[in-house]
């Protein structure tokens, strides 16, 4: 009976959490580069004091789905998206490093290159600045050059080049944010080998008939653990009734 209790109760309450999980990924389905995180139920014994019999169910993280969502034109200068493999590095404001597939950038009022929820995007020079009255073009290397506004372009002019990485996926862990960082939590080495694509944005890898298909599934097991529950307090009824029949 412990087992069934215990067991029912606490995945009940993780299935909740599960649902919290998979709802996050069905509201970034629109977010570029979003990756849809994975979760997954296991079962621990109960540590300290109680019955061996009693084993609770654990929500745990099993990691993030890494991979590539679709590449999507949209001629805005500042749009970029990494080709294959690889990241954009952002500052924290903290002064740590984080690392994104959102290549939607815009320019703060002091011209510095930023991502839309205003953190710097990282340059391998440090924050990238972007001169007033430019337009900007960004190379397949990253490298960012300007050419002044205006009838007549004069000459171009290279502001900086982005920092692209690539760290191994093992090495990196999801923030609550939906950024990433590295396990030791230095900065990743810049990779000559990642490129880049301008005027293009990557979608949210999130497959919404699957996240959809397993929202119902998480409540039908929610549902299922509570009859256990409702069984489980049922029967510790009539075993009472039983017991106080033959007393």
């Amino acid at each position: 009976m412990d087992r069934l209790i215990y067991t029912a109760m606490t995945g009940a309450s993780h299935v909740l959490n599960q649902q919290a999980a998979t709802s996050d990924n069905l509201a970034n389905n629109n977010t570029p580069g979003f990756r849809a995180a994975i979760n997954t139920f296991r079962a621990v014994p109960l540590q300290g004091e109680g019955l061996p019999t009693r084993a609770f169910v654990v929500d745990s993280f099993a990691g993030s789905d890494f991979s590539s969502g679709v590449m999507e034109p949209t001629g805005r200068e500042l749009d970029v998206a990494v080709n294959g493999k690889g990241w954009f590095a952002v500052q924290m404001p903290d002064g740590s490093e984080s690392y994104t597939r959102n290549g939607s950038f815009q320019t703060s009022p002091n011209g510095i290159l930023q991502t839309r929820t205003g953190l710097s995007v990282m340059g391998e020079s440090g924050p990238i600045t972007v001169p007033p009255n430019t337009e900007v073009t960004i190379a397949k290397d990253g490298t960012i050059s300007t050419v002044p506004s205006g009838p007549i372009p004069t000459a171009v002019q290279v502001i900086g080049r982005l920092k692209l990485v690539n760290p191994p996926e093992s090495q990196l862990a999801r923030g609550d944010d939906g950024l990433f960082r590295t396990s030791n939590r230095q900065p990743a080495v810049a990779d000559a080998t990642v490129t880049v694509a301008a005027g293009n944005l990557e979608s949210s890898n999130v497959n919404v008939v699957e996240t959809m298909v397993n929202i119902i599934a998480l409540s039908r097991q929610f549902e299922m653990q509570m009859k256990m529950l409702q069984t489980a307090d049922s029967d510790a009824k009539q075993a009472s009734q039983i017991m106080n029949i033959n007393g």
